[in-house]
């Protein structure tokens, strides 16, 4: 097969006929033989139903329907997994990615025989002042942390070659940072500026993102570990001095700070050194009991 096309669904129903239709007619201009994988992500709406009957029009549409909600991430590497053209395109269904975007990055591998990937980036990002802000202070702080560099908003839609889509397979963790993954992979990776639509909402809420945050630290780098045991340590050390300082002028010069107020000063900062650095400790910890399990990433219901 040369092309296969992945995406998931996730309260998907509204753009899903569009997205069907546009997402064919590109695909038809590059070739025949092609294959839309549609991995339905748990959606509450009606989205699977919708596909169904979209896939008695066309039966080169496979769906893999979930048997929960698994996430975004979770959905899309198992529909990759899935995959079996020798090109790859992924990307969203919501229609924020444009699905015609297959046509020039198709171009460009072609052009472009060593490229093994194609990706799009925003030349700016989308969404209000605080949208704009956090995604680049994620990007700041993500790439000042971690030894593998992923490009300032770069997005989900990407066409791939069959031997870096295999590759990605030999990454297990349960805790997902698709981005993360895909950079560490290497392979020559080319960004393609692209302009990404807005919707009026999203399916990622601030509560998300930050797990997001938090998943792609802790998967990809130790740096905030080492830190915070060079601080525990530099804040023991200075509750010690402090004791000794406060509790000897205390002593020795008759001030009015008694030497239960310095015992307080350095019990405090003893404890609140000791629950920062053991708070993310328990986030390592987490992460590493997440992989010990082995549980799968997705369970799949049933493929149509």
């Amino acid at each position: 097969m040369q092309l296969s096309i992945v995406s998931t669904l996730y309260k998907s129903a509204p753009y899903l006929d569009e997205f069907l239709h546009r997402t064919a007619s590109s695909a038809q201009q590059i070739t025949q033989d092609y294959e839309l994988i549609l991995v339905n992500d748990g959606s509450p709406d009606d989205s699977l139903a919708k596909a169904l009957i979209a896939q008695k029009r066309d039966k080169r549409i496979k769906i893999i329907n979930l048997s929960r909600n698994f996430g975004h991430h979770e959905a899309g590497m198992l529909g990759l997994e899935h995959a079996q053209g020798d090109f790859i395109f992924l990307l969203d269904s919501d229609l924020e990615e444009a699905p015609e975007l297959l046509l020039p990055f198709w171009q460009t591998l072609q052009q472009q025989p060593d490229i093994d990937v194609v990706y799009g980036v925003q030349a700016q990002r989308k969404g209000r002042w605080f949208e704009q802000q956090s995604g680049q202070l994620f990007y700041t702080l993500f790439n000042a942390l971690s030894e593998v560099k992923i490009p300032a908003n770069a997005l989900t839609v990407r066409l791939m070659n069959k031997q870096f889509v295999a590759s990605l397979a030999g990454y297990q963790e349960r805790k997902l940072f698709v981005a993360g993954i895909m950079a560490h992979a290497g392979f020559n990776q080319q960004a393609c500026i692209v302009s990404k639509l807005s919707k009026a909402s999203t399916t990622y809420t601030l509560a998300r993102q930050l797990k997001l945050v938090l998943i792609s630290i802790t998967s990809f780098s130790s740096k905030p570990l080492n830190a915070l045991f060079i601080v525990g340590c530099l804040l023991l050390l200075l509750s010690v001095l402090s004791i000794l300082t406060i509790g000897i002028s205390a002593l020795v010069f008759n001030t009015l700070i008694t030497p239960i107020m310095a015992i307080a000063l350095a019990t405090a900062l003893i404890v609140s050194s000791i629950m920062t650095c053991t708070g993310l400790l328990g986030l390592y910890i987490a992460a590493m009991q997440a992989e010990i399990k082995q549980r799968p990433r997705a369970i799949i219901k049933r493929i149509y």
